[in-house]
């Protein structure tokens, strides 16, 4: 499922998850200015195995702390998987600000991997 900031109330029901493009196709590496973006990786383990209405409240969970950020550009939450991908433009101090503000949301979320771009 993708949770991208413009259609952050676009929420699939749980029976429509698929199998999604890998992020190596997906995922923005640059933003419209040509600048390169940073990105973090986040499991939360068990998510697919919830019931329903744990895993949508995880959804908006997550969809409310991304809105919060301008600088968010592209989210992705893989049910397969159980993995959270979001890239964003740099701000210092951003991914951390956004981690623990997700894991104050869904505290059993963890990173797992991240990537930060020299600008």
């Amino acid at each position: 499922m993708q949770l991208v900031k413009q259609l952050a109330c676009a929420h699939p029901s749980i029976a429509t998850f698929r199998p999604g493009e890998p992020l190596w196709k997906i995922a923005p590496t640059h933003d419209e200015n040509g600048a390169f973006l940073c990105d973090f990786m986040m499991l939360i383990p068990k998510l697919k195995t919830r019931a329903t209405d744990r895993i949508e409240h995880t959804q908006k969970s997550l969809t409310t702390v991304l809105n919060r950020y301008p600088e968010v550009v592209f989210a992705n939450l893989d049910m397969q998987l159980n993995l959270l991908w979001v890239s964003h433009r740099h701000r210092a101090g951003l991914m951390s600000e956004m981690v623990a503000a997700i894991r104050q949301r869904v505290p059993e979320a963890v990173l797992v991997a991240h990537h930060h771009t020299s600008v």
